[in-house]
């Protein structure tokens, strides 16, 4: 089963909203037809869930089996905005008119009242 991160990335491709990202998947998945269109039925049903499992299995396929492209995945994945680059890290992105109450945190212990 992938690492959730390949999901997120899975789903980033099936967007095409970085096209850094896709280039680099792309060019690796070049010679592998199956990868090919895993990427392809993704990006064709980028809010249906199956293509984008596929996607990431295929993407931590491609990690096992060539560790500088799965360097090279999670560089390009960190240089997008609003992924989170280190672990255990939160990230909070509130735009528009907001009303109520907007909570981050990492880490709590015991209860939270608002």
């Amino acid at each position: 089963m992938p690492e959730p991160i390949l999901i997120s990335i899975a789903a980033a491709l099936a967007a095409k909203g970085a096209t850094g990202l896709y280039d680099l998947v792309k060019r690796k998945f070049a010679k592998d037809p199956v990868a090919i269109a895993a990427l392809e039925a993704a990006s064709a049903a980028p809010d249906d869930t199956q293509p984008i499992s596929a996607l990431a299995e295929r993407l931590h396929q491609a990690e096992v089996n060539d560790q500088e492209f799965a360097y090279a995945l999670r560089a390009e994945w960190q240089k997008l905005p609003g992924t989170l680059t280190t672990h255990g890290g939160v990230h909070n992105q509130v735009t528009g008119n907001v009303t109520g109450k907007v909570v981050q945190a990492g880490d709590v212990q015991g209860n939270i009242s608002l």
